[in-house]
């Protein structure tokens, strides 16, 4: 029969957005591994992913709705025989945590601490600070009230979300709230990965107590295929106010919006434009890649469906956890109707075209 994707997360079909968001919210937050350790806890996390991932894109919760896993699966067993499976396939990645890490800004919110020496899980990264590349203008970042224990110094790419509050048991300096900027990255970046030099200004104080303007230039190493919502923290690096440890300064990236291609994950989409009777009636097109290249794409004698989603698989970004494989390139298409029809070939259609 398939998943049902609504009962997975305690839902009804036609649940708003708004519901969709809260339910994943709790759902992801009770199972998740680090937190939940009960059998059956990781398999249920990766259930509520998948779900939430379908559920959340119109278009693969659209064909859910009308023809269920299987014809969102490719699957022959569509409800109406109507064929979805053969133009339209979609597999979870696999990866609930990159789901999770998309959604929350974080793959894992229940540890209190780095290994800042770069073991342990691997979630912390320090970046080379002398390398020469052309200089983004990132001035006056801002400053802050009360905040949080800081740590060392240093740049780290962080998948945890930064405690708050030192020991109970001293008295220590308090930290203004770290300053964070959204740092927009074209596609083409993540797909080979760069470096950014982002030029501050700051206020530090000095020995006699006086205040002065510093600029400094912090260098974030992107790795390729980092997702949207990868925070680089710097810590220490913002404005300091009398007796406080200076800020921290977290760059959040985001992606530069493509004119041809559109983000999934590792995945990217494209979208052709083709007319109604190419649709019908077959055509050859030309697709772009993220690496310049053609593809062609033969579409002879097949009919092309609002829905139809054409997977070539390679042709995406790279995982970030392993930068050597890719996602796929997903070609949709956008179907253009006539505005107005002459009675004449209303009529030829009107015989022609089975009811």
């Amino acid at each position: 029969m398939g998943k049902d994707y609504y009962k997975i997360l305690g839902l009804t079909k036609g649940a708003s957005d708004d519901e969709l968001k809260k339910a994943y919210r709790k759902l992801a937050l009770k199972y998740h591994p680090d937190k939940n350790k009960t059998p059956g806890a990781e398999e249920r996390f990766k259930e509520v992913a998948e779900a939430y991932e379908v559920l959340s894109d119109k278009k693969k919760r659209e064909i859910y709705d009308s023809y269920g896993e299987e014809g969102l699966k490719g699957g022959a067993g569509s409800k109406n025989g109507s064929g979805v499976g053969q133009s339209f396939s979609y597999t979870f990645h696999g990866d609930p945590k990159a789901t999770f890490a998309q959604f929350f800004g974080s793959a894992s919110p229940f540890q209190s601490f780095f290994d800042l020496n770069g073991g342990g899980g691997g979630n912390t990264m320090f970046f080379d600070r002398d390398m020469e590349v052309d200089m983004d203008p990132f001035a006056n970042l801002g400053m802050g009230g009360a905040g949080r224990q800081g740590g060392p110094g240093g740049a780290f790419r962080s998948h945890s979300f930064n405690f708050h509050g030192g020991s109970p048991n001293r008295k220590e300096k308090s930290q203004d709230p770290p300053i964070e900027h959204d740092l927009y990255v074209s596609l083409e970046d993540i797909a080979r990965g760069c470096v950014k030099k982002m030029k501050i200004s700051r206020r530090v104080i000095q020995p006699d107590g006086t205040s002065k303007k510093e600029d400094k230039v912090l260098t974030i190493h992107v790795k390729p295929g980092w997702k949207a919502g990868t925070k680089i923290t710097f810590q220490k690096e913002g404005d300091q106010g009398r007796n406080k440890i200076p800020a921290d300064i977290v760059f959040i990236i985001r992606d530069k919006p493509n004119p041809l291609f559109k983000r999934e994950g590792s995945d990217i989409r494209y979208t052709a434009k083709i007319s109604l009777k190419q649709a019908l009636c077959g055509t050859i097109i030309e697709v772009p890649t993220m690496s310049g290249e053609k593809l062609t794409v033969n579409l002879q004698g097949e009919i092309v469906k609002p829905y139809t989603v054409k997977r070539f698989p390679g042709y995406g970004l790279p995982f970030p956890k392993e930068p050597t494989r890719k996602g796929d390139l997903l070609v949709a298409f956008d179907i253009k109707f006539p505005d107005r029809l002459t009675p004449a070939v209303r009529e030829i259609l009107s015989d022609t075209l089975p009811n």
